[in-house]
């Protein structure tokens, strides 16, 4: 059975992004996951000069071996000022720094949900742009809007939203 690992791009406890990941990873068919938590691969903030001075950060060589273990990756992105979470680019550019192909030229279901109306549209476009420069072998993209209105009790409430959502994780994991 092939497994996926499903994280938000987040460190907050209460991330939109992290409900929404776990609960595209739920409608997996053939497929079990994991749901990983940024907040579990504490990493300083990446320089030149750190990464000379000291070891390779325990956090990022964890998050690298975690990596490793999956067939695929949902990823939902938080969108702060129109791009990456801090916390998310910092891993990653850590994580990089060992395995150029942080996504191990495997499938990502690449997303993003917000309290407004574009739903990450800007950190999406962002990363549909960079994430194959780390490997993402192919992107299956999905954006949910005013997150608020549209998802409750663990589950989008829109039924024309969920349906999307549910072709999204479908093609993802086909390719998968």
């Amino acid at each position: 059975m092939k497994k996926i690992a499903a994280f938000a791009g987040s460190t907050s406890t209460t991330s939109i992004n992290k409900q929404l990941a776990t609960y595209a990873a739920s409608k997996l068919n053939e497929a079990s996951f994991d749901v990983l938590d940024l907040n579990d691969f504490e990493v300083p903030i990446y320089s030149e000069d750190t990464e000379k001075n000291n070891e390779y950060p325990q956090g990022a060589t964890a998050f690298n071996s975690e990596l490793d273990k999956y067939d695929g990756f949902i990823v939902s992105l938080a969108e702060h000022n129109g791009s990456y979470a801090a916390a998310f680019k910092n891993l990653f550019d850590w994580v990089s720094r060992k395995n150029r192909e942080v996504f191990r030229n495997k499938q990502v279901l690449l997303m993003a949900t917000s309290p407004g109306g574009r739903g990450g549209a800007s950190v999406l476009a962002t990363a549909e742009l960079t994430f194959p420069h780390m490997g993402a072998a192919g992107i299956t993209k999905f954006s949910l809007p005013k997150f608020y209105d549209v998802f409750s009790e663990g589950k989008i409430n829109d039924q024309e939203l969920d349906q999307q959502l549910s072709s999204a994780v479908n093609e993802f994991e086909k390719l998968v």
